[in-house]
């Protein structure tokens, strides 16, 4: 059984617009998700992706590895949720989809053991700060230590080099989660399970990717002026 600390956060409410991902605070500020923000750091490499595959076969590998993504991060989200124990028949519908099953369970056998002290998980988060929100998988303590946890799922194993923007996200939620609470979280966590069973543990320390936050955030204002946006508190 995972223990629960929950934690009041407020209601933030999302709209899509151009491509452009924004939340809604309670003050009526708007910002951009932090994965918007950081989609521009991997936009170049995207291009020259999908030029050489061609738009049908990017099409359909984003949208497989979307649906595989989702349902496995719902089902970690069950499972700490005590569903497992408590909803037996609806946690058994989770086996009709055998890919996303099994990489669950690798995950669970390989990490999700380390979690307990759950503060938060798909929780709504934004940061005054640095003007981005979004919604983050999980807020636990991670053997013992109080983290940003994200859950992914990966056709092949992930070069460390590869998630830099996996870091920077972590960082804004741990960064956004301690302004709404006054809880201060230092670690990142990014667990990685692969299509041939491998699970990946990445364990960072925010500190190391502020500097790398806020410069992401000054780009992609420059480059959609933001200021343009009603209600948003752009400087």
């Amino acid at each position: 059984m995972f223990n629960h600390k929950p934690v009041e956060l407020p209601t933030i409410s999302a709209t899509n617009k151009d491509g452009v991902r924004l939340y809604e605070t309670p003050d009526g500020n708007k910002y951009p998700s932090i994965t918007t923000v950081l989609s521009v750091r991997n936009k170049q490499g995207l291009m020259e992706w999908r030029k050489r595959v061609g738009d049908d076969v990017a099409n359909y590998v984003a949208r497989t590895a979307a649906a595989r993504g989702t349902k496995v991060h719902q089902m970690c989200e069950d499972y700490l949720n005590n569903m497992h124990r408590h909803c037996p028949q609806k946690w058994a519908e989770h086996k009709k989809n055998f890919l996303p099953w099994c990489l669950f369970n690798q995950l669970k056998d390989g990490a999700l053991h380390k979690l307990n002290n759950i503060y938060a998980q798909e929780a709504g988060l934004y940061s005054d700060k640095y003007k981005v929100a979004g919604r983050v998988d999980c807020v636990a303590e991670y053997n013992g230590t109080p983290s940003i946890i994200d859950f992914k799922t990966s056709s092949k194993e992930r070069n460390d080099d590869w998630n830099e923007s996996y870091y920077i996200q972590g960082s804004a939620y741990a960064e956004m989660f301690g302004e709404r609470t006054g809880i201060e979280i230092s670690q990142v966590v990014i667990l990685v399970v692969t299509e041939d069973g491998t699970v990946q543990e990445f364990v960072k320390d925010k500190n190391n990717y502020l500097d790398a936050l806020v410069e992401s955030v000054a780009e992609w204002r420059r480059r959609n002026e933001v200021s343009n946006i009603p209600n948003s508190t752009a400087a």
